[in-house]
């Protein structure tokens, strides 16, 4: 009897010593398959259009220059002595904002500097800016913002106090803060939360669901007939609403609310 019941104590055991290694190797597998759709999926971004990026490079009144981490964008007279460090959407590579950019930095003279992130998301570079603003040591003042994802890290970033810049303020495009940011008591920001009436990935309405969070004195604007996508100039996205603006006009007037907050209007 004692003979018997060993052996099958000893086969349940190796059973089940199988079973876990079969659900461990099933684990990894399944693993390496979302690590592997992920890493494809982050690096495989949104990128420029080469339209409106080459119109925008031919403008007189800027410089765009290609940095080894990002692009830098300055005017091509006077500057302001203020800089944005701007946060791209989750996917959206860095070169794909300069033509919503450029028309800011010719109305206003200020500098801006987008940087390229870790995988293309700021949710795993949200302290980039802190290096970003080395690129323009001339900038007396900077704001930090983004787009969609990008911003509300931006947002994130400033509330926390991490970092050795001094920021003026944020500038958010399609984007919002979330609560534990920890800016709507604060009195030392000057922020802009400007919101597209034609979004399909965040709405005007949730846009201002959020706006509890921000400064009570936070400016925020609609851009009617404007979409997601047309903060930037990477081409449709996916669950986007139809815009009813093109790009020209959508980037002159989101340009136009920007450069007027920049300059103190």
């Amino acid at each position: 009897m004692s003979g018997d019941g060993t052996v099958e104590r000893s086969g349940r055991g190796r059973r089940s010593v199988r079973v876990l290694w079969w659900t461990l190797a099933v684990f990894v597998a399944l693993l390496l398959v979302a690590l592997t759709a992920f890493a494809v999926w982050a690096l495989t971004p949104y990128r420029a259009e080469p339209g409106p990026l080459a119109r925008a490079e031919r403008d007189p009144a800027v410089v765009v220059e290609r940095l080894s981490d990002g692009v830098l964008i300055s005017p091509a007279g006077e500057a302001s002595g203020t800089g944005v460090v701007f946060y791209p959407g989750a996917r959206v590579e860095a070169d794909a904002y300069v033509a919503s950019w450029v028309p800011v930095v010719a109305e206003s003279g200020a500098t801006v500097v987008i940087p390229d992130l870790r995988l293309n998301l700021a949710l795993l570079d949200s302290a980039r800016a802190e290096s970003a603003v080395k690129s323009a040591p001339e900038v007396t003042e900077w704001y930090l913002g983004g787009h969609s994802m990008g911003g509300a890290f931006a947002a994130l970033h400033v509330g926390s106090g991490n970092g050795d810049t001094e920021w003026r303020g944020l500038v958010l495009w399609a984007t919002y803060a979330v609560e534990s940011a920890g800016l709507a008591e604060r009195d030392d920001l000057e922020v802009l939360s400007v919101a597209g009436g034609r979004d399909g990935i965040l709405s005007p309405e949730e846009v201002a669901e959020h706006r509890p969070h921000l400064p009570e004195d936070a400016r925020t604007e609609v851009v009617e007939g404007m979409n997601h996508a047309q903060f930037g100039a990477y081409g449709a996205q996916s669950g986007d609403a139809e815009p009813e603006l093109d790009y020209e006009r959508a980037h002159e007037a989101v340009a136009g609310v920007t450069a007027a907050f920049l300059l103190g209007g």
